[in-house]
């Protein structure tokens, strides 16, 4: 007999392929998306559970962040299109869900223990055996 677990996602773990230093964040991406790259990778380095195969999903999630704020500044400076909320809105849902695969979310790190800012490992730290 099987187990389904359906809408159960299993817990995140260090991966033994895990990317140990941030790549460059590519180049195609909008000045936000760049930003949001280069402010989570710190994390994403720290858990150890990021490798190369997962690129691509985390510059999927990048991408819908820079969306996001593009139109939002696009909206604060005056410009009201309705289009762009429909836009903006499939941006921020796709970036919730890669948020969470990756541990962005609160809920998402409390399923991996990791409620609190995660500092990087320091190699010269004595108690660490």
């Amino acid at each position: 007999m099987s187990v389904h677990q359906r809408g159960i996602k299993p817990a995140l773990s260090a991966d033994t392929e895990a990317l140990t230093k941030a790549p460059p964040a590519p180049t195609y991406l909008a000045a936000h998306a760049k930003a949001e790259w280069k402010r989570i990778f710190p994390q994403l380095i720290a858990r150890r559970i990021l490798t190369r195969a997962d690129l691509a999903g985390v510059e999927a999630y990048c991408s819908a962040v820079g969306i996001c704020r593009q139109i939002e500044e696009q909206r604060a400076g005056g410009l009201i299109d309705p289009k762009l909320f429909g836009v903006w809105n499939r941006a921020a849902q796709t970036a919730r869900q890669l948020a969470s695969e990756y541990g962005l979310t609160p809920t998402s790190r409390a399923r991996i223990g990791l409620a609190g800012p995660v500092a990087p490992e320091e190699d010269d730290d004595p108690l660490n055996v």
